[in-house]
């Protein structure tokens, strides 16, 4: 699939030029024009266009412009700024405001949501598993280049099992449209929401039906762009870091000081697999597991998690990344051979930080090893805190979705993945 992007290029001569979603396992004919359309709306040009329109005198027209920044994207910034991952993501919040963004928000908040939710989930599932054949295995729901091929090529083979979570960008869009909003005694509609993720297909991700609402006419997410794209217009300005002020990031829930940035655990895309695995470990056998061991199979982008005891294996989960590892666990699944119970699918090679709208060295989508290896250390270096354990978390469940349980939560943190009548055959090049 192929969209417009502003990647930042060193053959500049080629404006315009077309970037290759290499980490897309869409084909080019899976879009609609109108996705099309809404897609290449996704662009610095428009956020371009509702800044100056903020800077004219009709007020009615005037938007809170407010940015949430995803935590792979950070280390991005990071390695290319020179700096910690801290500080780093203060010199890019004075950038954001600087353009006229009035609230820059990290997204490892709504991430949490989504471990905890998935979490819930997979506990059902296993133990519905004997009457429900499609409760296991679960796939993870974070990766919109996988969603979109397995509700376009795969149907119904895969979407039953796909975990119903929201990813934490649409989280991070129902915090901002639905509780910040509120808070700030604004409209959704008044709210211009922009994302900074490391991949394209989070463009996709965002112009989804379902997280749009037509009442108001305002998405969860109004803008996806790249990490790549942001480092482009700071460079088509000019930017100098040394010279940007260093500026906390907000609170969603509005306390004055920096936030501290944390992560995870896992291996740089939140760690979906960790977190389900230590928690059904313990909810379903009593077991505490404090370190994960993996063990690799075809290569480190395939790779497993086993928890035994007494000899007999009660759970046995797998870290699948990358078109072929992908190819390889579908043809599994048709001859009904997959063992896990749980499995995290990505669809780019190394995972989130290796998105193409990050680690692409060019317009063909060929990775920036070098690249990779420093934000993985970047990234390594943030403090784990786990979400079970974090006060804000407990705070918004009550008093923004009225409890764990209840209908409002399984609203905005949940979504569902459907096969259309017509699926389309995969048209991939390797």
């Amino acid at each position: 699939m192929v969209v417009k992007s502003q990647w930042p290029k060193e053959e500049k001569e080629h404006e315009g030029s077309q970037l290759l979603l290499s980490a897309c396992l869409s084909c080019d004919g899976c879009l609609s024009e109108e996705e099309s359309l809404k897609i290449s709306q996704q662009s610095l040009e428009e956020v371009e266009r509702v800044l100056a329109l903020n800077k004219k005198c009709d007020v009615s027209k005037h938007k809170v412009l407010v940015a949430s920044v995803c935590p792979q994207s950070l280390p991005f910034f990071a390695v290319k700024f020179g700096l910690d991952i801290t500080e780093a993501a203060h010199k890019l919040c004075a950038f954001l405001k600087s353009l006229g963004v009035q609230y820059v928000f990290d997204t490892t908040l709504a991430a949490g949501f989504s471990i905890l939710e998935s979490q819930k989930e997979f506990i059902q599932r296993f133990r519905r598993r004997h009457h429900d054949s499609n409760a296991l295995p679960m796939f993870t729901s974070s990766c919109p280049g996988w969603i979109r091929y397995s509700e376009r090529v795969l149907g119904s083979l895969v979407t039953p099992h796909i975990c119903t979570a929201r990813s934490p960008q649409q989280i991070m869009g129902c915090l901002v449209k639905d509780y910040f909003s509120k808070q700030q005694k604004l409209s959704p509609e008044k709210v211009y929401h922009v994302f900074v993720a490391p991949c394209f297909d989070k463009k996709l991700e965002a112009v989804r039906e379902e997280f749009y609402n037509s009442l108001l006419e305002t998405r969860d997410v109004d803008c996806v762009l790249t990490s790549g794209e942001i480092f482009y217009l700071m460079e088509q300005r000019k930017v100098s870091v040394e010279e940007l002020d260093s500026v906390p990031l907000d609170h969603v829930l509005g306390e004055t000081g920096g936030a501290a940035l944390v992560r995870h655990e896992g291996r740089g895309s939140e760690g979906f697999l960790e977190h389900v695995f230590k928690h059904a470990a313990k909810e379903l056998f009593g077991l505490d597991v404090h370190e994960i061991t993996y063990k690799t199979l075809r290569n480190r982008d395939f790779q497993e998690v086993t928890l035994e005891r007494d000899g007999e294996t009660l759970l046995q989960f797998a870290a699948v990344y990358g078109f072929r590892n992908i190819q390889t666990l579908v043809h599994r699944m048709r001859k009904g051979r997959v063992p896990y119970q749980l499995v995290e699918v990505l669809s780019c090679p190394g995972g989130c930080l290796s998105g193409r709208g990050q680690a692409a060295s060019d317009a063909e989508g060929r990775l920036d090893k070098a690249l990779v290896q420093q934000m993985e250390e970047a990234y390594s270096s943030l403090p784990v805190r786990l979400p079970e354990v974090n006060p804000t978390l407990h705070t918004l469940y009550q008093d923004w979705l009225q409890g764990q349980d209840s209908p409002q939560a399984g609203t905005l943190l949940h979504t569902q993945y459907r096969s259309p009548i017509h699926t389309q055959p995969p048209h991939m090049q390797w």
